[in-house]
């Protein structure tokens, strides 16, 4: 019956038993205490994102650029559990956050960072994303959000990775970022990098586009539906994706402990073994 207007796919028979029960247990992120956004919209990336050698000549010009020079990944450059750093950096000259108090950057306080600014002052003061003047970014409400953990994953991509996030890197708007004052990230992103909700988004809530690659903005995002697990289930994953990070930071294989996840997750939705060898075959 097609009588509403919501989206739909042809599923054979096991795979509608799979969805049906993921939507049983799970909770829609959007239910969740969570908040998601874009990363970092510059207006031009060319003035406001450097390099490594770019960044150290200007805080050897000033080391008080230091202060405003925040390393930042974009969306490429983001893997499972773990990332690729580009050596680049965003020259966070923000716009402040009048309803919290914190004020704009004057970017006379920085004149090697002005300097640099200046050689592309007109592209800065046409642009429409700029804030107060045209060496500000343009206001971002939540810009005090990464600096917190955060989960965080590419918006288009034919393989869609998530990351988790302590160090308080910036992220450009090829990303979106995640954070939670009451939420285990370390638990959600289980779920999120599982081989079962791979299967998940990329069969029931996928916004194909051009070149075969998927679209996860945030209202395909807060569709979502992750169970939310007690304490002690929660700790255990909690425990394996802490060592999966730590693995990976060494570069060290990680499939065994992803493939105990994957068995955790299949038990929590109460697959059998005809579900779960259609998951691991996909």
């Amino acid at each position: 019956s097609f009588s509403s207007d919501e989206s739909w796919v042809i599923l054979s028979e096991i795979e509608q038993c799979i969805k049906a029960k993921i939507e049983a247990i799970g909770t829609p992120l959007k239910e969740w205490n969570i908040s998601i956004n874009y990363g970092i919209k510059t207006g031009f990336n060319d003035a406001f994102i450097i390099n490594g050698e770019k960044r150290a000549e200007l805080i050897a010009q000033d080391p008080k650029s230091a202060e405003i020079i925040r390393p930042i990944l974009r969306g490429r450059d983001i893997k499972r559990y773990g990332y690729d750093f580009a050596d680049l950096y965003l020259i966070n000259t923000h716009n402040g956050v009048k309803e919290k108090g914190i004020k704009r950057i004057h970017i006379e306080d920085y004149p090697a960072v002005k300097a640099h600014l200046d050689w592309y002052y007109p592209q800065l003061e046409k642009r429409a994303d700029k804030g107060d003047t045209p060496y500000n970014l343009r206001n971002c409400a939540y810009i005090e959000d990464f600096y917190k953990q955060k989960i965080v994953w590419k918006i288009i991509g034919s393989n869609i990775n998530f990351l988790i996030d302590s160090k308080g890197f910036f992220y450009n708007n090829a990303a979106n970022i995640l954070v939670s004052e009451t939420v285990s990230l370390l638990s959600l992103i289980a779920f999120l990098n599982s081989k079962i909700y791979e299967w998940y988004f990329k069969k029931i809530v996928f916004i194909e586009v051009e070149g075969g690659g998927i679209q996860m903005f945030n209202t395909v995002m807060e569709k979502i539906p992750i169970p939310q697990l007690p304490i002690e289930k929660q700790k255990e994953i909690e425990n394996i994706v802490s060592e999966i990070i730590t693995l990976k930071e060494n570069s060290i294989d990680t499939i065994s402990l992803e493939r105990k996840i994957d068995n955790i997750i299949s038990n929590i939705l109460n697959f059998n073994m005809e579900e779960i060898n259609l998951i691991n075959s996909f």
